[in-house]
């Protein structure tokens, strides 16, 4: 396979996961402003949300290849979607409690003093929320990918996007 061809490959398989979790935390950020106007809080977080999903398709695809090992391909799919949905969550929750030290670190009094007590910060909530919404779109993708995988190749694709073979005009339909 060319260079160009792995390149070409590479991102449309980024594309389409960084379109999945970009449509995920997009739905996201639209709760965060409907409930935030309750309040007349204005909240624009657009640019947040594309290079967060970016980041974490990129991250996901990597992470897609890593073998778990034997005990977990002796047991059926959902044993890796959790899995990998855990440890996946996990690092996304200690990027966004390390990103809110990042950003209180001025009024904490340094970075250290920041990841301290970014758990007791006035805003921990929102990370919470983000993490909670985060797992739940990376649990999806996961077992999504499990299925796809069981399929085959462009299985999950013709699921979703072909035309059952029971339609009108491809098979009788009996109602006796």
């Amino acid at each position: 396979m060319s260079l160009k061809h792995k390149l070409v490959e590479e991102l449309k398989e980024v594309g389409l996961v960084t379109a999945y979790f970009a449509v995920a935390f997009g739905i996201l950020m639209v709760l965060k402003e409907l409930t935030l106007a309750e309040y007349d809080i204005t909240f624009a977080g657009f640019s947040k949300v594309m290079i967060s999903a970016l980041i974490l398709a990129k991250v996901v695809v990597i992470l897609k290849h890593v073998k778990f090992g034997e005990w977990i391909a002796r047991h059926p799919a959902w044993v890796s979607v959790i899995t990998r949905t855990v440890l996946y969550s996990i690092g996304v929750l200690v990027v966004m409690l390390l990103e809110k030290s990042f950003e209180t670190r001025h009024e904490a009094g340094g970075f250290v003093a920041a990841m301290k007590g970014v758990l007791w910060h006035s805003e921990i909530h929102h990370v919470w929320v983000s993490a909670i919404c985060a797992t739940c779109a990376i649990l999806v993708y996961n077992a999504l990918w499990a299925i796809s995988t069981h399929l085959g190749k462009g299985g999950l694709s013709r699921v979703f996007f072909e035309s059952p073979q029971w339609r009108w005009g491809k098979r009788t339909i009996s109602l006796d």
